[in-house]
């Protein structure tokens, strides 16, 4: 069997079981979501890729997830001085990955890291995958099913959301190059493309304003925040019955530069705007 015919065959079992919850115990089903999570946990299989220019969510992988949540137990398991109680298992095989790892980071079976990645203290859901050489700082958090492309830097304290339901529903996106300042926080499947720099305490919701600035008149993005855009936060008056209060937007006041396109000086991106890192 190849391996695109073997893929086809577990999305037929993985969608018939989604939408007949009887057959949710069978064991071909059971195999099937087991084969999935493997080829996850190993990057052979993506919630999200991008072709073409376009990202693409694999619904029946998402739903290949929800039901290994339905047959897995719960099971005690320790860790060296850890013991969790849970029914995913932790990732394992970071020596031979070549994935540093500080303690005590956590990632779940199911998410894929690729080679260079650091985790400092930080936190990695299932259905995730991270890119070469991306810096994963203190007290970072990417969400189930989250896409984070290479040589990315999310500082600390960065909370990157996930999703699982609905399974159309497309998963936050952060592409290659991107810089996520401390605090900040991107959720609703909002995407952040290639190189952007969010400086600390932007809040991304698919419906925050992303106010373009840089012109006579201001320009909104709503869920994208644009290749190369330097991003801080803000606020917009809005009239309310009882006055007019500032709402938070995200406002875009530039473009990196090239003499700031290696990871090591993206902070000088943020200093050239007057902006705290």
């Amino acid at each position: 069997m190849s391996n695109e015919s073997q893929w086809e065959e577990s999305e037929r079992i993985v969608h018939a079981a989604w939408e007949d919850p009887a057959r949710r115990g069978d064991s071909e089903v059971v195999e099937a979501v087991e084969r999935v999570l493997a080829a996850l946990d190993s990057g052979r299989l993506r919630v999200a890729r991008k072709r073409e220019g376009v990202w693409r969510v694999n619904t029946w992988v998402k739903e290949a997830i929800l039901l290994y949540f339905v047959h897995r137990r719960v099971s005690v398991t320790e860790h060296g001085p850890f013991e969790y109680r849970d029914k995913i298992p932790l990732k394992t095989g970071f020596e031979r990955q070549g994935i540093r790892v500080v303690p005590p980071a956590t990632v779940r079976y199911g998410a894929y890291l690729e080679p260079d990645v650091v985790l400092m203290p930080s936190y990695v859901n299932l259905g995730a995958y991270v890119g070469a050489g991306t810096m994963v700082d203190t007290w970072a958090t990417v969400g189930s099913c989250a896409q984070i492309g290479k040589g990315v830097h999310l500082s600390g304290g960065v909370g990157i959301g996930g999703v699982l339901e609905p399974v159309q529903a497309e998963p936050v996106i952060v592409e290659d190059g991107a810089f996520i300042g401390s605090r900040c926080i991107v959720v609703e499947g909002v995407r952040v493309e290639e190189e952007a720099v969010l400086a600390a305490g932007v809040v991304l919701t698919a419906s925050t304003p992303i106010l373009d600035v840089t012109g006579p008149e201001p320009r909104e993005h709503r869920g994208r925040v644009p290749a190369r855009a330097v991003v801080l936060p803000g606020t917009r008056n809005k009239e309310f019955p009882s006055g007019t209060f500032g709402v938070p937007v995200a406002l875009i006041i530039g473009s990196r530069r090239e003499s700031t396109d290696r990871k090591t000086s993206l902070n000088d991106v943020l200093r050239e705007f007057g902006i705290p890192t």
